[in-house]
C-alpha cells in the first residue's frame, strides 16, 4: 500500500477519495451507526460513506497519535477500513459501532508493531507532513481545549511523550468516546488499570498545559473526571 487513500476496495466499497475530503459532521448517536452498518452489510452504499464521514478524522488522529508516522498512518487507515469492510457480513451490533472501528484500529496498530519491531516512540520524525491535519480546527481532537496554537502544540508534544498505554486509553476515551470498560476489553487490561492509565495521561497532560492554559488544564480534568466515574 502506498501513502494515499484512493483505492476502491471491492464493489461494495465507496473509498475512493482521500480521507481529508468532506466536511466534519455533527455528533451522531451511536446506536445510528449500528444501523448504518447493518444496512451497509446489506449492500447500502450510502449508510456506509456516511459512517465514513462519521469517523474517518477521529480514527485518523487515533492512528497517528499511536504510529508518529504519516506514512504508516494514511497505511494503517487504509487496512482498517479495508477490515471493516470484509467484516460486513459478519457485522452483529452488540456492542457500539465507534468500539467495532477503533478494536480493528487497535489490533492493526500492534500488528503495524510486530511488522515494523520498532518502538512506537522512535518514529516522532515523520509527523511533519501531518500538521495541517492536527492544527486544523475542524478537525482537532483533544487540542481542541488549547487556547493558542502554542498550546495546543505544547498539548501534542506532552501527549506524544506518554508512555504508549496511557496515549492509547487517552486517546480512546477522548478521540473514540468509548467508556473505560470498553477500553479495558478493547486493550486486554481490567476497567481499574483503563481508569488508573487515564488519571495518569490526564495528569501528566493537565501539568504540561497548567503554567499557559490553566482552564484548558481544568477542562481536560473534568472531560477525564466523568468518564472515569
Amino acid at each position: 500500500m502506498n501513502g494515499s487513500f484512493t483505492v476502491a476496495l471491492d464493489p461494495l466499497s465507496p473509498l475512493a477519495t482521500p480521507w481529508r475530503t468532506g466536511i466534519v459532521r455533527p455528533m451522531h448517536p451511536a446506536d445510528d451507526d449500528s444501523a448504518l452498518m447493518t444496512r451497509y452489510a446489506r449492500g447500502d452504499l450510502a449508510a456506509f460513506t456516511q459512517l465514513y464521514e462519521h469517523h474517518k478524522a477521529s480514527l485518523y488522529r487515533y492512528l497517528l497519535r499511536l504510529t508518529r508516522d504519516h506514512a504508516a498512518t494514511e497505511d494503517l487507515f487504509q487496512e482498517v477500513w479495508s477490515r471493516v469492510i470484509a467484516s460486513r457480513e459478519r457485522y452483529e451490533p452488540r456492542a457500539k459501532f465507534s468500539t467495532f472501528l477503533f478494536s480493528i484500529g487497535h489490533n492493526c496498530f500492534i500488528d503495524f508493531c510486530r511488522r515494523s519491531a520498532n518502538s512506537p516512540g522512535s518514529r516522532a520524525e515523520s509527523l511533519e507532513g501531518a500538521e495541517e491535519v492536527l492544527a486544523d480546527s475542524a478537525h482537532r481532537g483533544p487540542e481542541r481545549l488549547a487556547e493558542s496554537a502554542q498550546t495546543a502544540a505544547r498539548f501534542r508534544a506532552a501527549l506524544e511523550r506518554l508512555p504508549i498505554e496511557q496515549r492509547e486509553v487517552f486517546l480512546l476515551h477522548e478521540e473514540a468516546g468509548l467508556s473505560l470498560e470498553d477500553i479495558g476489553q478493547l486493550t486486554g487490561v481490567g476497567m481499574e488499570t483503563a481508569k488508573s492509565r487515564l488519571r495518569y495521561a490526564v495528569a501528566k497532560l493537565r501539568a504540561s498545559l497548567m503554567d499557559e492554559a490553566p482552564a484548558a488544564a481544568a477542562l481536560l480534568a473534568q472531560g477525564a473526571e466523568r468518564g472515569s466515574r
